[in-house]
């Protein structure tokens, strides 16, 4: 990913506020606690406010970013919520992640550039137990309609770096679907995810 990818978000978790607040997301609070405990993977988890919920509920913890600074919150926030997490620094090309490690694998904004968003979901599917789970929330293709009315509302600007169910079914394709819809939302996630906004959700188990 580029330094400018690098800068801008490390330049947005230098703040001393939390960007998307400390408290988790409402979907993966509402989703998590309905599968087993295991090993978990957070993708893109920025300041780390899932990944120490996960680890609150007593899941083995690992997540990554580009950002340094977020690496920094995540940490400053485990510590203040008495949790450990491993968090590492960079792509997921530079990570000894092994296939088929993680019993879940949660997905929240994850809205990775255009070009490499596919590729990625498949390298994180491999990443996956037989059996294990991906919860999934990031805004959706109409989300435009919504930044358009409400520009604080956050989110990509860029229609290829936001999601549909059709492109969801193709990078997940064996799976086990539980969930997989667009919605409408009220988010009220730190200054960043302030607002209404269309996201889609998906919950599937690896076949």
């Amino acid at each position: 990913m580029s330094d400018v990818w690098t800068k801008r978000w490390d330049e947005r978790y230098s703040k001393e506020e939390f960007a998307y607040g400390e408290i988790p997301n409402q979907f993966l609070e509402a989703q998590l606690p309905k599968l087993d405990r295991g090993s978990i993977l957070f993708p893109a988890e920025g300041e780390g406010r899932n990944a120490v919920y996960a680890a609150k509920l007593g899941w083995k913890v690992s997540a990554f970013d580009i950002s340094s600074e977020g690496q920094k919150k995540a940490f400053q926030l485990a510590k203040r919520e008495e949790v450990s997490i491993d968090y590492q620094v960079g792509t997921i090309e530079s990570f000894n992640y092994t296939k088929e490690q993680f019993d879940a694998i949660a997905l929240i904004y994850a809205h990775f550039p255009a070009n490499i968003k596919s590729e990625y979901h498949q390298k994180l599917g491999a990443l996956l137990k037989q059996g294990g789970y991906i919860i999934f929330e990031a805004f959706s293709k109409r989300h435009l309609e919504y930044l358009a009315k409400d520009e604080k509302m956050g989110g990509p600007k860029e229609i290829d770096m936001l999601f549909s169910i059709e492109e969801i079914q193709s990078d997940f394709p064996n799976y086990h679907i539980s969930i997989l819809e667009e919605k409408e939302v009220e988010l009220k996630e730190g200054a960043f995810h302030d607002g209404t906004g269309s996201v889609i959700r998906f919950v599937g188990q690896k076949k």
